[in-house]
């Protein structure tokens, strides 16, 4: 397992392994959309890892699509995550976070307003979002304008800049998942006829002017991007997988990213085409074939030997297990993550996974 533990330069960024904690939804901010004391244990506990990438959290307040998730659009939520990263800086990690938008994944129970969720087109996802009530069914979105698409763009980057001013180290744009950037890129989800819609130079515009407008306003070298090619994940469907990420790879790649993340999903030969597409520093959550979901250390040694990425983002083995390095090294044992605590609730299931003594 030595590969998974020489140190890696991404961007300006010097990272002490290849360990990466990949970004978690776990239902566990304020009503307000500010993190809590929780967070900042929960996070410290993982500065083991060559780099965290924090949970999904919204630019702004249409960006929400879930219940108890945070936000970094107010100077609370700012003064919030603070201690946060100052959490995890004390212990020595680096810690980026992760900025998304769910797009026409929402409510308008979760909008001051009562208002519609947005979308590229006026589809649903044909899904729906947990809340105490129950289920809720995401309603038909409301079709975004040019100045909502302009707004949108401009969210991201001002919650970039108030991410620098709460002590992150850069933000992950998430472009995967079914949420707002892939929603643009997935012409099951993009049915429009202007600039933003139709060719796949069309569609990968949105996210390309994000990615554009955060790096203008914290640097490229802050800057990471998600995404999941071929994923269905809320939703979405995409007729052209292999042309839409190759345009979207070519359209990135001169910006000067500190790294793309992908979310391998089965297909290691597009995980090849796109590493050989990509310049820079490539981080991979591997699943090289559609029986190897959870990430394991043994697939993501495989990975690192193959040349197909330059460092490793494990998600369920980090939740369970906050001293993931050592264990790894250790050859294990691994803690079993609680999925009946994944979302929402207090510490246990969260902050209550031990240590090896």
């Amino acid at each position: 397992m030595n590969e998974l533990f020489e140190k890696l330069s991404a961007g300006k960024l010097e990272l002490a392994n290849r360990v990466v904690m990949a970004p978690m939804t776990r239902s566990r901010a304020v009503h307000d959309g500010k993190v809590t004391a929780l967070h900042a244990e929960y996070y410290a506990q993982r500065a083991g890892a060559g780099l965290i990438i924090t949970e999904g959290t919204q630019p702004s307040v249409r960006g929400q699509g879930y219940i108890w998730t945070p936000g970094l659009h107010t100077d609370e939520q700012v003064e919030a995550w603070r201690a946060v990263t100052d959490a995890v800086h004390a212990e020595g990690g680096v810690i980026f976070v992760q900025l998304m938008h769910t797009g026409r994944v929402g409510h308008p129970s979760l909008y001051p307003d009562g208002g519609l969720p947005v979308g590229p087109s006026p589809i649903a996802t044909g899904e729906g979002m947990w809340s105490p009530e129950g289920m809720l069914d995401h309603p038909e979105p409301r079709e975004m304008t040019l100045d909502d698409i302009a707004e949108a763009v401009a969210d991201f980057a001002a919650a970039a800049r108030n991410a620098v001013a709460a002590g992150f180290d850069g933000v992950e744009l998430h472009g995967a998942n079914g949420y707002l950037i892939q929603q643009f890129l997935a012409d099951g989800s993009n049915k429009r006829t202007d600039a933003y819609g139709g060719t796949i130079e069309n569609r990968i515009r949105f996210g390309v002017e994000v990615a554009k407008a955060v790096a203008d306003a914290i640097g490229p070298e802050r800057v990471g991007f998600r995404v999941s090619p071929g994923g269905i994940a809320n939703g979405v469907s995409e007729s052209d997988t292999d042309e839409l990420y190759a345009a979207l790879v070519e359209a990135l790649a001169p910006l000067g990213l500190a790294y793309l993340h992908v979310m391998e999903l089965g297909d290691r030969e597009r995980t090849r085409r796109i590493r050989a597409a990509w310049p820079g520093t490539l981080i991979l959550n591997p699943h090289p074939t559609p029986e190897s979901f959870p990430a394991s250390p043994e697939a993501g040694v495989e990975a690192l030997r193959e040349g197909v990425a330059d460092a490793v983002a494990f998600a369920e083995l980090w939740l369970a297990n906050p001293d993931l390095p050592a264990r790894i090294k250790a050859g294990g044992p691994y803690n079993e993550a609680d999925r009946a605590t994944f979302y929402g609730g207090d510490h246990r299931g969260y902050t209550d996974y031990p240590v090896l003594s």
